[in-house]
């Protein structure tokens, strides 16, 4: 059973069990300002599981593509990588852990066929100071369904991980961690739980590749440890308390199911190989690399495991309309390209490659995911044209190498090359080489601080920006959310309907929009749409808002951001009711209740600045004093 078989499999498996499998969200996060990708499975579906009702009901399963950008560095070993999918099915208060692992086990050991003695659990140890007993409910859930197979799993106290690369496996199969392992909230540990948010244990599934894997340095084997014997391929999450304000724990009312398997783990276990790159959405990207090259994977496995998941990763963003820039996603996407094309270098390929190997990436991918088969030319396009820009960009470095190098080689010209021409520091070290150009002793000293230099100015240069447009979710951040969607009905009114949203950005001290029109904004019409916000918050219209399939929401009126890059269905906030509705708008929110709290200490809304963003695109600030 190859990766795609998987898949499938695992979403015919809970469709069976009354489960409704929907489409995978798009790697850009819509209205969440906390990051720049969808990271995990459960991301989209936070809401959901923090108490509103999906439209498809309280049982949900997909296959969830994911990026995490800052495992960047990290690709190259045997199962790290930027991109990759969560196989995921979540029960909202339907059912809970008797079922859950009784699915989830059967469906590892019968239907992808893994050898049940190579698996092995976690579940939460408890804590006493915080009332949070151990969760003997899962453990003994577990010892059954092993006992089933005629397997007696023993059960193991370890605490923390650091324990446990002391104490090792003492012959156990279910292990008991500390919060540090298995406990699942927004905030990470118990008394990292944010106040209000569901939170509770949760029970992690490994796959045992053998002690011929274990690299001693690490200590004693057991499941929590990075020695590369085990390696997690799922984790089921019990949300079953809420953290009050005094800081204790309560059980919840309704309980929920979180859970989230990698597919490219499950299918390394389903071949015994702890290499991913191994699996059939990965070999055959390094089989093409090895045809190009003319090298072999075992003697290059970095280069080529660099490649092909950065590649991967930069075809589905791609696929979800991103393109190559310098800042944001974009950046993200353009550094994965031209960390290809330099791994590229190290295999002798030195002519444009993304031709001969995007295609393979999208012929993995179309037969599942219809719209990597309906963009297929056009990211082939996409990521040609960059490695065009690149490859120019590399020739101008080389040659900016020559005149910049006097003697020898420094930090800040290694660090100028870099910024300036996006001249990887390796290829500067080994144009040195090649030249018989001397390296300055202090140069690495030299690659960080004006690295130091240049994030410092970074930060400070995009503080308060968000590409979601939502600094945070404080009363004010809602406030000026609301704002945000009376201005923008009321430029409409005044202006015409060809004003369209082209960003936001809200702090808790103002908000900026940006929006389409041909010029400037007179005195006049800005003093018109203060005068149609302000009528509405003296109103205290009442704001409220419901799911609709996407084609009804449009077919009501409703106004968005982002055209046809919705999902199946999306959230509308109505501002008003009945024959009174000012505004309809597809959002996620958050809003305040109704429009009479944003004059709360007798504040009005006032315009502060209207100025041109870009061709063609006019910004507004604005902030309620």
């Amino acid at each position: 059973m190859n990766a795609q078989q998987i898949r499938r499999a695992y979403l015919d498996f809970f469709a069976d069990n009354e489960h409704v499998v929907i489409p995978r969200a798009k790697l850009i996060p819509q209205n969440d300002p906390t990051t720049l990708f969808t990271g995990s499975g459960m991301q989209p579906l936070l809401p959901y599981l923090l108490g509103e009702e999906h439209p498809k009901g309280n049982r949900l399963v997909d296959s969830q593509t994911c990026l995490r950008a800052q495992d960047i560095d990290d690709v190259g070993d045997n199962r790290h990588t930027t991109f990759f999918e969560m196989l995921g099915n979540w029960s909202m208060g339907s059912y809970f852990k008797e079922q859950q692992i009784r699915w989830f086990f059967e469906f590892l050991t019968d239907k992808v066929g893994l050898d049940p003695n190579k698996i092995y659990v976690t579940c939460f140890i408890g804590d006493e100071a915080n009332g949070i007993p151990r969760d003997d409910e899962a453990a003994q859930i577990w010892q059954q369904v092993f006992h089933e197979k005629g397997i007696d799993a023993k059960i193991v106290e370890l605490g923390s991980a650091k324990n446990g690369d002391k104490l090792g496996m003492q012959g156990g199969r279910i292990f008991f961690y500390d919060d540090g392992e298995n406990w699942w909230s927004r905030g990470g540990g118990l008394e990292k739980t944010p106040i209000g948010d569901p939170c509770g244990p949760d029970s992690e599934v490994f796959f045992d590749f053998g002690d011929q894997n274990h690299d001693p340095s690490y200590g004693e084997p057991h499941p929590a440890s990075d020695s590369g014997r085990f390696m997690e391929i799922g984790n089921q999450v019990f949300m079953q308390y809420r953290r009050l304000e005094d800081g204790s724990f309560e059980p919840l009312a309704r309980k929920n199911v979180d859970f989230g398997g990698g597919l490219e783990r499950i299918a390394a276990a389903q071949i015994n190989s702890p290499d991913v790159f191994k699996i059939s959405l990965l070999w055959p990207i390094i089989e093409k690399l090895q045809q190009l090259s003319g090298k072999g994977y075992d003697e290059h496995k970095e280069a080529m495991r660099v490649i092909a998941d950065h590649l991967r990763a930069a075809t589905f963003l791609a696929v979800d309309d991103v393109k190559p820039a310098n800042k944001e996603q974009g950046y993200v996407m353009r550094r994965l390209l031209r960390r290809a094309i330099r791994f590229a270098l190290d295999l002798g390929i030195e002519q444009n490659f993304f031709e001969e190997i995007v295609p393979v990436i999208a012929d993995l991918y179309h037969d599942d995911f219809p719209e990597v088969a309906a963009k297929r030319d056009e990211v082939i396009e996409t990521l040609i044209k960059e490695e065009k820009v690149f490859r120019t960009t590399l020739r101008a470095g080389i040659k900016h190498f020559a005149k910049e190098v006097k003697g020898e080689l420094s930090g800040e010209v290694i660090f100028k090359l870099y910024d300036t021409f996006g001249f990887p520091v390796e290829l500067s070290l080994e144009e040195a080489e090649g030249q018989n150009v001397p390296v300055s002793g202090s140069w690495k000293h030299d690659f960080e601080h004006a690295m130091d230099e240049q994030r410092n100015r970074s930060r400070t240069a995009t503080k308060g920006q968000f590409k979601g447009g939502l600094e945070g979710h404080s009363d004010m951040h809602k406030k000026y959310h609301t704002a945000t969607h009376l201005m923008y009905k009321a430029l409409r009114l005044t202006l015409g309907d060809h004003v369209i949203q082209r960003g936001s950005n809200i702090t808790e001290e103002r908000l900026r929009f940006d929006f389409s029109h041909p010029e400037k904004v007179t005195p006049e019409q800005l003093a018109e749409v203060e005068r149609i916000v302000n009528e509405q918050i003296d109103k205290d219209l009442p704001v409220s808002w419901k799911e609709y399939p996407t084609n009804e929401a449009f077919a009501r009126g409703a106004i968005g951001a982002f055209g046809d890059k919705y999902g199946d269905t999306v959230k509308v906030y109505q501002v008003g009711e009945g024959d009174n509705v000012f505004s309809f708008e597809i959002c996620g929110g958050p809003h305040v209740d109704h429009t009479g709290q944003l004059a709360e200490g007798s504040k009005r809304f006032t315009i502060t600045k209207e100025e041109a963003s870009s061709a063609g695109v006019r910004r507004i600030k604005a902030a309620l004093v």
